[in-house]
């Protein structure tokens, strides 16, 4: 979006030239929108590479600023929720855990969800809550849901500290397959992101967004197989139901951790390539409404 040129000589070449590489002479900015449809600037991301870092830094330092127990809610979170879905679901619901220890295999769902929950309550949110930010200096405005989906991060490690515990003493035992994890976080990031980058727009026009997005995760979370096994969706309709992205992260998280089994290939194509669509569509439409951000919001 940004292009640096050099100011034209002023007075003749020579002194024009010596005059613009003064001491008084600054490059000129010029700030336009993208000319074409697919016109994303990305590159204009990697030269503000140390504005997201810094916002990234932010992130995590304002989390649990205040907080009594700090970082530790990285940790009490997910504990909470699985020990409510092993006592309600597991033990008296009876639903099936694939024949592993049901809070393992909660766990294991829980752990990208509420990554994924965050980053993109986090990217959906942000513009608004760095409104003076996003009104007053211009970087490409991207920088804001990238870094709110790249801060959640760190949470998620200390989840998965925790989850490998977890394992340890429901005797079940990490593998080989531990290698898909970080592809499937990679995933899972990539489609947090692409919902920000399509509610991130629409939450600076309308602020039902923030109002509803609580409601629609938690919809979107008993539409996933957090609380029960892919196996109970009736064959004929698991294609339908991959349609959901997070069926085949969650599925893929299982296999990697649980070691049973064989990966749901068709339910982690699936949502790969819903993935892939919803960014590049997000990336387009983030890209069309930049231009009104600092108007609207």
């Amino acid at each position: 979006m940004s292009v640096l040129e050099e100011a034209p000589p002023a007075d003749g070449p020579g002194r024009g030239t010596a005059a613009l590489r003064g001491r008084n002479s600054l490059p000129i900015t010029e700030i336009r929108s993208g000319r074409g449809l697919f016109d994303l600037d990305l590159g204009a991301v990697w030269r503000f590479r140390e504005l997201l870092t810094t916002l990234i830094v932010r992130d995590i330092k304002v989390l649990y600023r205040q907080a009594a127990l700090g970082a530790a809610w990285a940790v009490f979170q997910p504990i909470f929720a699985v020990a409510i879905f092993t006592v309600v679901f597991g033990n008296f619901a009876r639903i099936p855990s694939d024949g592993a220890p049901y809070a393992v295999f909660a766990f294991a769902a829980v752990l990208p969800w509420t990554y994924f929950a965050e980053a993109v309550r986090r990217s959906s949110l942000g513009l608004v809550q760095d409104a003076e930010l996003v009104r007053k200096v211009y970087f490409p405005r991207l920088v804001m849901p990238l870094a709110s989906v790249i801060a959640p991060l760190v949470d998620l490690a200390i989840a998965f500290v925790v989850l490998l515990v977890v394992m340890v003493l429901y005797g079940v035992a990490p593998t080989w397959r531990l290698i898909a994890i970080p592809p499937l976080v990679l995933v899972t990031a990539l489609l947090a992101l692409s919902l920000g980058l399509w509610l991130g727009p629409l939450n600076v026009r309308f602020r039902d967004v923030k109002h509803t997005l609580p409601f629609l995760l938690q919809v979107w979370m008993y539409a996933s197989p957090v609380i029960y096994p892919l196996s109970l969706i009736p064959e004929h309709l698991r294609w339908f139901y991959s349609l959901n992205p997070m069926v085949g992260v969650i599925e893929g998280f299982r296999w990697a951790l649980l070691s049973k089994g064989d990966p749901d290939v068709t339910a982690l194509a699936i949502g790969a390539g819903m993935t892939v669509v919803l960014l590049a569509g997000g990336l387009i439409f983030f890209r069309r409404m930049e231009r009104f951000f600092a108007d609207l919001i």
